[in-house]
């Protein structure tokens, strides 16, 4: 029986509040509206954007289903919508492209107008399609793929490859095509040069595959966890090192390694000290550094402005800098020709019933976490959960996550 234009009675993990665990509860989920999407969710991932939810360093309203690097298939579609059918696989958008705001518009801009980073927690028309025990359940970034169902605006999904495994491409709603983008796209890595990446978690292997594939010569990784070093050179790392080993500021260390010939780095922490360090570590004429983790709201950053003024470039990254419905599909294509391995950065697999475990591996950092200086601020982990037929599921702890929101 179609369950187009019906109200969809299904689990989800509900965030009552900030810093409790998740509640599989069962909740309602609206059919679509005008220009809406409803999917359903074969495979998602945690990322710690989405315990800054948890943890509050992220504004929310409550409750919410949080989650937004998935895969799913249409369900159904409301009115107006003509970009993707009931049947199509797709992945959901926590970056929107309306392709008519001025950043949308404009070849180098990425960060739509109707992107949530304000913690809005509802669909364009000012409200939410999910209910649970009588409540309205608030959306998270677009997306909110922590349920078997979820609504999303037009704009925030991109159709995809039909034979792609949703259990591996999710990663690239989110966290690998983050860190893959930073090079690739935001950073611009040309062949033959010297790459240098803060933080070996899930994004910045992802860094490391991009800057392999631009050309890099050399590429550096640079963590206080020597056990993650292993990882990153299997993944195109020439070398790794930890500020630990050296007395010397880590910028005059990289300057004596290469003989001053570092052109790219990326901070893929979130920490304010190491965003400078990477700074003063590329060359302090031609370098560019990019900063991929999202910084601690309510801080600022206090640098020397003559690491500016002397020709360096410092750039932001937000999801790579692609544009996100036309450029998914496209990262889709080029991993289904083995263009990139995302095998190389999944670790776990647990029941979707233990999601809370899931957040306790991330935490604990056996999911390799990202944090640097191990700051909590950076981003850790991803859980991908693949919903069979029978409607049960089970739960991939993955290490590519979004850095950069």
């Amino acid at each position: 029986m179609s369950t187009a234009g019906k109200v969809i009675r299904c689990k989800a993990a509900v965030l009552w509040e900030q810093n409790k665990p998740f509640s599989i509860e069962e909740i309602e989920v609206a059919p679509p509206k005008a220009k809406e999407v409803r999917i359903k969710i074969l495979a998602t991932g945690i990322c710690r954007t989405d315990d800054h939810v948890i943890k509050g360093a992220m504004v929310s309203k409550f409750p919410v289903i949080v989650g937004h690097e998935a895969t799913g298939i249409v369900e159904s579609i409301g009115e107006g919508v003509t970009t993707v059918k009931p049947g199509d696989k797709v992945i959901p958008l926590f970056l929107p492209q309306c392709r008519e705001c001025n950043a949308c518009c404009n070849p180098d801009g990425n960060l739509c107008v109707r992107s949530d980073v304000t913690g809005r927690g509802v669909l364009a028309d000012g409200t939410t399609r999910f209910m649970c025990k009588g409540k309205p359940v608030y959306h998270f970034m677009n997306t909110s793929t922590f349920t078997e169902y979820t609504v999303v605006d037009e704009s925030s999904v991109a159709k995809i490859d039909d034979t792609a495994p949703p259990e591996k491409v999710c990663l690239i709603g989110c966290g690998f095509s983050t860190g893959y983008g930073a090079a690739i796209k935001t950073g611009k890595v040309t062949p033959g040069s010297t790459c240098v990446v803060f933080g070996l978690g899930g994004v910045g292997l992802s860094v490391i595959m991009g800057c392999k594939s631009a050309g890099a010569s050399r590429i550096i990784g640079i963590d206080l966890n020597k056990d993650k070093f292993e990882k990153a050179l299997a993944v195109g790392a020439t070398e790794c090192i930890s500020p630990k080993d050296f007395t010397k500021p880590i910028s005059e260390v990289l300057s004596e390694m290469t003989g001053n010939t570092v052109k790219y780095t990326f901070e893929v922490i979130g920490r304010l000290e190491t965003m400078v360090d990477a700074l003063a570590s590329c060359h302090l004429n031609y370098g560019t550094s990019v900063v991929v983790g999202a910084p601690p709201s309510a801080k600022m950053l206090s640098f020397d402005p003559m690491l500016l003024f002397t020709g360096r470039s410092w750039k932001g990254c937000i999801f790579g800098g692609w544009k996100s419905r036309d450029d998914v599909p496209k990262l889709v294509t080029d991993f289904l020709a083995k263009k990139f391995d995302l095998d190389q950065l999944i670790t776990h697999v647990l029941p979707f019933k233990k999601i809370n475990e899931g957040f306790e591996l991330l935490y604990s950092g056996q999911s390799l976490p990202e944090n640097y200086a191990q700051n909590l601020m950076g981003f850790l982990g991803a859980i991908m959960a693949v919903m069979t037929q029978d409607g049960s599921s089970s739960i991939k702890l993955d290490r590519c996550t979004m850095s950069k929101i």
